[in-house]
């Protein structure tokens, strides 16, 4: 239980440490490689959400102007609500996937970075799939419930999930801004 919390601990510094980063238009890992972005898809949706906290955060100051207690604590709750709403979408911004010369770093967000050595490469494909159904074996990073590479491993490569649990991949289908690149980059000898 101790270390689920650390983990969850790390990975909320990490979302503000990227928040940091973003708010600086820095990224965080691509020295050396060439970063693939895949945050375009959902920055609407994310703005939106931060906006309907900041709404519900006028709102419920309002309601609660008479208990200055109950108005503080929520507005505290709040202000976090809406940086770790910014945050999480920070975080895809400045932790792209990197294709370096001996790996593929597949990264989402602050809470999966997977190094996948370009040996145990397969296939790859530029495949849009809209619905993923959980399968042993198969990790999926959609944007907007979307992916659009499909990597197919020679070997499993072992994944470390948000809380600490091992699982060995051997599909891995993310989504990229420009997916035809990244199947280039990968594809090129």
């Amino acid at each position: 239980m101790v270390e689920k919390l650390r983990r969850l601990a790390g990975h909320e510094l990490r979302l503000y440490a990227s928040l940091a980063l973003w708010l600086g238009r820095r990224t965080q890992g691509t020295a050396g490689g060439r970063a693939f972005g895949y945050a375009r898809g959902q920055g609407a949706t994310m703005f939106g959400l931060a906006f309907v906290c900041v709404v519900e955060t006028v709102g419920v100051s309002f309601m609660l102007r008479d208990m200055p207690t109950a108005h503080d604590v929520l507005l505290v709750l709040d202000v976090y609500t809406v940086l770790l709403v910014v945050g999480v979408y920070a975080a895809c911004v400045v932790r792209p996937h990197v294709v370096t010369p001996d790996a593929l770093r597949v990264r989402y967000g602050a809470h999966v970075d997977l190094r996948i050595p370009l040996s145990a490469i397969g296939a790859v494909r530029r495949e849009t799939r809209m619905t993923h159904t959980p399968a042993e074996g198969a990790l999926d990073l959609a944007v907007g419930s979307q992916t659009s590479v499909t990597l197919e491993l020679t070997e499993p490569v072992r994944h470390l999930t948000l809380l600490g649990r091992r699982r060995d991949v051997s599909v891995v289908r993310l989504h990229a801004d420009d997916p035809g690149a990244l199947v280039q980059a990968l594809t090129r000898p």
